[in-house]
Order: structure tokens, then C-alpha cells, then sequence
């Protein structure tokens, strides 16, 4: 007879971390231009659309627009300019 004590548990990996997207904010506004996002002004209100271009100032041009305010879609435009002192946040809207 074995009275050799239970072999320990065998040791499992832990899995990787997650993968960080790492990079600036500035590579992220370059990676979203010609691709839908969504503006967040300081008022509340989105905007919704594709972004055509911007500048250092955060001022925002987007094509085929929708304003929401408060979840429900108010306005459509065919282009809309933001000045950047309103923006609170730009996000993508679609997959990077």
C-alpha cells in the first residue's frame, strides 16, 4: 500500500489580462474620423453622427446627425459643427 500523501492540486495558470488598447487620445480622434461617434455636449445633449473632421480646438464637424436629448431623437441634420468649448466627450459608436 502507497502512504505517500495526495499529490497537490497541479497549479493552473491564471489567464492573461485583458488586452489594454493602449494609446493616446489624440490616436483615438484620428482612428474615429470617417466613422460614426457620439458627441456629448456640457448641456446633456448628444449628437450623434459621422465624424468629418476636427481641429486642436475640439471644434467638431459630423455628417448625417442626430441630436438626443435625453434618449429621444429631436433634430436631424445633414452636417452639423460643434465648437469645442461645448464638448464634454466624443466616443465611438461602432466597433474600432
Amino acid at each position: 500500500m502507497d502512504d505517500s500523501p495526495p499529490a497537490p492540486p497541479a497549479e493552473q495558470t491564471p489567464p492573461p489580462p485583458p488586452v489594454a488598447h493602449s494609446g493616446s487620445p489624440t490616436d483615438f480622434l484620428k482612428g474615429v474620423v470617417g466613422k460614426r461617434v457620439i458627441v456629448r455636449l456640457n448641456s446633456g445633449v448628444d449628437y450623434r453622427g459621422v465624424l468629418s473632421c476636427l481641429d486642436g480646438y475640439m471644434n467638431i464637424a459630423l455628417e448625417q446627425t442626430e441630436e438626443h436629448v435625453n434618449g429621444n431623437v429631436t433634430n436631424r441634420y445633414g452636417d452639423a459643427f460643434i465648437r469645442g468649448n461645448n464638448v464634454l466627450y466624443i466616443s465611438a459608436d461602432e466597433a474600432l
